[in-house]
């Protein structure tokens, strides 16, 4: 992915600031100075699409967790839209689920495959085979075979 680009589109109501590229710790600055200016260009909600983004760590979602707290006391909002599962999948191993605005739950799950993945097909007892490496299951105490106590001291004599 090339280098994070980054464009704001001012709108009488809010301002989206639009990612594309690379989001790491190198882009960080920019992406703050940028987020900045958004603050100031307008006096609404701030948007920020990140669709075309790609977060390569955490550096990113926190300078944004950061900037939408910065907007609270304004009264103002900053709201992430757009996110990739595996960016969703970033915010909450990052535990900034609770201070990023996305448009839709944290643990959106994708859609079902187009195809309906195959079931595992269990073979009947009759047809399995005992393979030399299978854990075969513990027999109860009932099923066990008595054994004969040898008492110490006394030797057994091969028959």
């Amino acid at each position: 992915m090339p280098h994070l680009q980054i464009a704001l589109v001012r709108a009488p109501d809010q301002v989206v600031v639009r990612l594309t590229g690379d989001v790491d710790l190198p882009a960080v600055g920019r992406l703050t100075q940028a987020l900045q200016e958004a603050a100031v260009a307008g006096r609404g909600a701030v948007v920020v699409d990140v669709a075309g983004a790609h977060f390569r760590d955490c550096s990113g979602l926190r300078a944004l967790a950061v900037f939408s707290d910065a907007l609270v006391p304004a009264g103002r909002s900053c709201r992430v839209v757009g996110a990739p599962a595996a960016t969703r999948r970033l915010v909450r191993s990052a535990g900034l689920g609770d201070r990023l605005e996305l448009d839709g739950p944290v643990d959106e799950v994708g859609p079902p495959p187009a195809v309906p993945l195959p079931t595992p097909r269990t073979p009947s007892s009759a047809r399995r085979v005992a393979l030399p490496y299978q854990v075969r299951p513990a027999r109860r105490a009932e099923e066990r075979p008595l054994r004969r106590r040898v008492r110490p001291g006394t030797l057994r004599r091969w028959r």
